[in-house]
């Protein structure tokens, strides 16, 4: 699993799957990117920070980027299994269906029941487990059902999919001081951060943002290897049961540091987006909780970007943040 030195990532790599993305038959979208100061969103800081709303990309997460790139690579009509919380193994099931493959995503138990019926009705099976038994269950697919192990976020493929997030911001912000990502397993924020720093972005600050109780990246950085935890947060897309080794590599490599926010923070972002008419999910505003709440530091004055990467959340799961 992600057995891949950190130096077979390169521009070229990502320029490629860029235009596989961007190409695929799966109908990935350039989503937009719009100006804070033309929401009615709160800042505190004077500074010009852009928002990139993934929220509004295909399957409704950036997770298809990725997902689109790894199923041009794998044969076709395979048969899959995977982990997922919810988005990764929506845009996997929607690939499934158009591809003609077989599927299967093993889903903590901790995820929305919501995100178990939408994915089934794709027509891929699901088998909800503890977050501690998540990798035992996918091990016994492949062994006894002889599944293909996908990874949800540590695969070369995946994260130079996930790169092309990276390579369309800086179409319309060639040149960002700061740049804020969620982070899970950390295969968006390796592959936006690759794609950046190899682009030839040097001073650009790239920040990852964890839940406090799931910080699997932020612990790697602590003991320099990557780690596990018994992750649990309302951002159950960012609480997987530990950090990737290929995006904890790249991490390393162009990223300033990993911030946490609170499920508090995170559930006050939700509730502040929805108001200003912006849909996302938990796991999607942590990019901007970690903003709102001064966790970012030296803003002032700075070109920024804000990565808002999901928007799957629904009427049901609405009803428990504040208004």
């Amino acid at each position: 699993m992600g057995e891949v030195s950190v130096d077979s990532v390169t521009l070229d790599l990502l320029k490629e799957a860029r235009e596989t993305v961007r190409s695929s038959p799966l109908g990935v979208i350039h989503t937009p990117m719009i100006a804070w100061h033309q929401t009615t969103l709160p800042l505190m800081v004077n500074c010009n920070i852009q928002i990139k709303l993934e929220n509004m990309q295909t399957t409704g997460s950036f997770k298809i980027r990725g997902v689109a790139n790894q199923f041009a690579r794998r044969p076709k009509g395979g048969h899959f299994v995977t982990l997922s919380a919810g988005n990764y193994g929506k845009s996997f099931a929607y690939a499934s269906k158009f591809y003609g493959a077989k599927g299967k995503v093993v889903m903590p138990e901790t995820a929305p029941e919501s995100r178990s019926i939408l994915i089934q009705s794709l027509g891929v099976e699901v088998e909800r487990a503890p977050t501690s038994r998540l990798l035992d269950v996918v091990n016994r697919c492949v062994r006894e059902d002889n599944m293909t192990f996908m990874h949800s976020y540590d695969d070369l493929d995946l994260v130079a999919g996930h790169a092309s997030l990276g390579l369309e911001v800086l179409e319309e912000m060639p040149e960002p001081d700061v740049v804020v990502v969620c982070c899970g397993g950390g295969g968006l924020l390796a592959g936006v951060a690759a794609a950046i720093k190899m682009s030839g972005c040097h001073k650009a600050r790239i920040y990852g943002v964890e839940p406090e109780g799931a910080c699997t990246m932020y612990r790697s950085f602590i003991e320099k290897k990557p780690v596990g935890m018994d992750s649990k947060s309302i951002a159950s897309g960012l609480a997987p049961p530990f950090a990737g080794k290929l995006p904890y590599e790249l991490c390393q490599r162009h990223v300033e540091e990993i911030v946490l926010v609170s499920d508090e923070e995170i559930k006050a972002a939700v509730s502040t987006l929805y108001r200003s008419g912006l849909v996302v999910e938990p796991s999607g505003s942590a990019a901007f909780a970690a903003i709102i709440n001064n966790k970012i530091p030296k803003l002032e004055g700075k070109d920024v970007v804000c990565i808002l990467s999901g928007g799957n959340i629904g009427k049901d799961e609405l009803t428990h943040f504040p208004d």
